[in-house]
């Protein structure tokens, strides 16, 4: 047994420790046809979230997006003055917020640009709350992984070796405790933070403890 950093899993399992109370969520929704932004902005509101701004251009998206900091933006890949696309790069450029892209069948290509450029998730449209709430979910998700672990980490080699090791214990968690991936991150992170321990270190305990119970 490891009397340093290297805490057992159970040792660090503590089922106490779920739901503490969670602030609203804020979004901002860049859409040029404002009858499509009235029924996003009408989506999110009921889903839970704070619409902070409801723009039609890229440039306005970028700048609410600088100023408020939202939890998500939902933006379409063609707007005027600045494209969706440029947009959704430069917000993440400056890791402002994640960006959930609706687009068009017939906008593959943009598709493409806008994962190069940074976007978390994309919707096609036309699309029901079914599509984009999910959606919204996973790009949320995803963004916060990875702020987190870059946080964490400067170095690149060091960087890359760590979300290997936090992937897997997520694998191990969600296959043991029958976590959802999101919920296996955010035990990672929880105990991390509540042991302080680096998110690496808690993996390594993770899969130290879990990783033979398995097929070797």
């Amino acid at each position: 047994m490891n009397d340093d950093t290297t805490d057992t899993f159970e040792d660090l399992q503590d089922p106490a420790e779920h739901q503490s109370e969670q602030p609203q969520r804020t979004a901002i929704v860049a859409e040029d046809e404002s009858l499509i932004r009235m029924d996003i902005v009408e989506t999110l509101t009921e889903a839970g979230f704070e619409v902070v701004a409801a723009v039609g251009d890229g440039e306005s998206a970028v700048a609410k997006a600088r100023e408020l900091r939202p939890d998500v933006v939902v933006m379409d890949v063609k707007m005027p003055q600045t494209d969706g696309v440029t947009a959704a790069e430069r917000i993440g450029q400056e890791h402002l917020a994640p960006v959930v892209m609706l687009t068009a069948f017939s906008q593959t290509e943009l598709v493409e640009r806008a994962r190069d450029a940074g976007a978390m998730a994309y919707v096609v449209k036309p699309f029901t709350p079914a599509d984009l709430l999910p959606a919204i979910e996973i790009a949320i998700s995803r963004y916060t992984q990875i702020t987190q672990l870059e946080a964490e980490i400067q170095d690149l080699g060091e960087r890359f070796e760590t979300r290997k090791r936090v992937d897997r214990a997520k694998g191990l968690l969600q296959t043991n405790m029958g976590l959802s991936e999101p919920e296996a991150f955010r035990w990672i992170q929880k105990t991390s933070m509540d042991r302080r321990l680096t998110m690496r270190e808690v993996a390594d305990a993770v899969i130290d403890q879990l990783g033979g119970q398995g097929k070797d």
